[in-house]
């Protein structure tokens, strides 16, 4: 079996938005807070297990950048996270803790969050997809060479220039990525 048998497709995942019910503000979303503002979306549990079953590793890749503004604390960040991890068949958490000006290869639509997923977990990104409710969700993805799909909430702000397929929910984005893939 060669090298490119050996990696496994994964389905990389925006948070807020995607698994998460947004704080949304003045059309913008914004992260729950605190762990007791987390309601995880419907539909969210059964299309994860759907895709695990289908053999994705199921990868969180999250800008958090209200850490570096000194809104946020990475502590309550983390119990989020452990949150969904008790919750959730999910294989893995990245998460970005910088803002813009820091200029970091992981801060999305940088492609460093998938990247690195990759390399840790032996990833196949040309065979991975990316599901973002946002353009910087989208444009990581294809930077990183995966299928995207664009979970549209008509948000207040930029859309992405290009993606797949545009869908309302995660549900529907995991029918589309296993009607293609089984």
């Amino acid at each position: 079996m060669g090298v490119h048998e050996a990696l496994r497709p994964a389905v990389f995942l925006d948070r807020d938005g995607v698994i998460n019910a947004a704080v949304v503000k003045g059309g913008k979303p914004y992260p729950p807070a605190r762990v007791e503002e987390v309601t995880i979306l419907p539909g969210v549990a059964g299309a994860l297990a759907r895709l695990g079953e289908a053999g994705y590793a199921l990868v969180v890749v999250t800008n958090q950048p209200d850490v570096a503004r000194g809104a946020q604390t990475r502590e309550a960040v983390d119990a989020i996270h452990a949150r969904m991890r008790a919750e959730l068949p999910l294989d893995a958490i990245y998460c970005c803790f910088h803002d813009d000006a820091d200029r970091c290869a992981c801060r999305k639509p940088a492609p460093g969050l998938l990247r690195d997923a990759a390399r840790d977990l032996d990833l196949d990104l040309a065979r991975s997809f990316m599901v973002g409710d946002r353009w910087r969700d989208v444009e990581a993805g294809v930077a990183a060479g995966c299928r995207t799909v664009f979970i549209d909430y008509h948000y207040a702000e930029r859309r992405p220039q290009t993606f797949d397929i545009q869908v309302t929910s995660l549900a529907d984005a995991a029918a589309w990525i296993l009607k293609g893939t089984t």
